[in-house]
């Protein structure tokens, strides 16, 4: 009687598929990176990511408690300043945009959500770099690292739960910790951007940040070829005191986030991106692709490959669909 092995009978109905089911994909599991503005009166849309906006403070507070009120796990606040300068001065300053809406946020949802800042200068410098530069128009590591310590600081303050460096300086979580001890912020967190690639899926986020970026970030974001050497920044940043890591982007590199799931002894994340957003929203909005299936296999193939939280902006969205 051939055949013997009859794997289809697993999957005969909704109730045997769940009951079976290997990869979990659950709210509490997806972060919601969201986007505010200094000086807006309305929320702005970004053209390049249908239904994701740069807030104002007012309506970041009512979407992120529509978030929470959805299940979402935490969330990624990154801020959008008027002015620059080269030192990305707002980052540190307590009146800055991104701190205010910490604070705004802290006080609004208290410890009901995880509250995580992006720990980056891109968003605050002139030249749209994630660093300081010297004298030659290269990014100064050292000098960089000093700047991080100070808005690590200053978001603690904020009210920030999680510290999220994505800048991939050399020894950038290590500085950051130390900072944090220092001033009796020994509980804040750190999610290290341990293994982040020179990607060009990053581009609709560069509108969505207003980036004043010219060129690219390849002397230290990660060479796309590259496993073994993301292996070792996971390794360093683990010994500088990461208390989570996260592979950014996600689908083009499920192999890398893997690995790093293989060998980290604390939670992985990985960020699923602009440009991955982007192309489904895109295919979907032309009838090519279902949309709803669409996200959750994307999210769930993320799970798949180890992922224990997932950056999306499909967060709150997907939290409904889910719950």
């Amino acid at each position: 009687m051939f055949p013997e092995q009859r794997p289809r009978r697993l999957r005969t109905t909704p109730a045997m598929r769940r009951l079976v089911g290997e990869t979990t994909l659950r709210p509490r599991q997806l972060i919601l990176p969201m986007f505010v503005a200094e000086g807006l009166d309305a929320p702005r849309p970004i053209a390049s990511m249908p239904g994701v906006v740069q807030h104002t403070r007012d309506t970041l507070r009512k979407a992120a408690v529509e978030a929470v009120n959805a299940g979402v796990g935490g969330i990624m606040l990154f801020g959008i300043p008027e002015k620059r300068d080269p030192e990305g001065s707002g980052a540190v300053d307590e009146k800055g945009i991104l701190n205010v809406a910490l604070r705004d946020l802290r006080s609004e949802l208290g410890d009901s959500t995880v509250l995580m800042a992006d720990t980056c200068l891109d968003e605050f410098t002139d030249h749209g770099h994630c660093g300081v530069l010297d004298a030659d128009g290269v990014v100064d590591n050292d000098a960089t690292l000093r700047l991080y310590a100070e808005m690590g600081v200053a978001q603690a303050e904020a009210g920030a739960h999680v510290l999220g460096p994505s800048g991939m300086m050399d020894g950038q979580v290590g500085v950051i910790r130390r900072a944090l001890d220092e001033v009796g912020h020994s509980e804040t967190a750190i999610l290290a951007y341990s293994i982040k690639y020179a990607s060009a899926f990053y581009g609709p986020f560069r509108e969505a940040v207003d980036s004043q970026l010219k060129g690219d970030r390849k002397t230290y974001q990660q060479d796309l070829g590259n496993a073994r050497e993301a292996m070792r920044e996971l390794e360093l940043d683990l010994a500088e005191g990461a208390d989570m890591v996260m592979v950014k982007p996600a689908l083009s590199y499920l192999d890398i986030i893997k690995a790093a799931a293989d060998i980290s002894p604390v939670p992985v994340a990985a960020y699923n991106i602009s440009g991955e957003y982007a192309m489904v929203e895109a295919a979907a909005a032309n009838g090519w692709i279902e949309r709803e299936r669409t996200v959750l296999e994307v999210l769930t193939s993320i799970r798949r490959a180890g992922a224990d939280m997932i950056l999306t902006y499909w967060a709150a969205e997907a939290a409904a669909w889910l719950d």
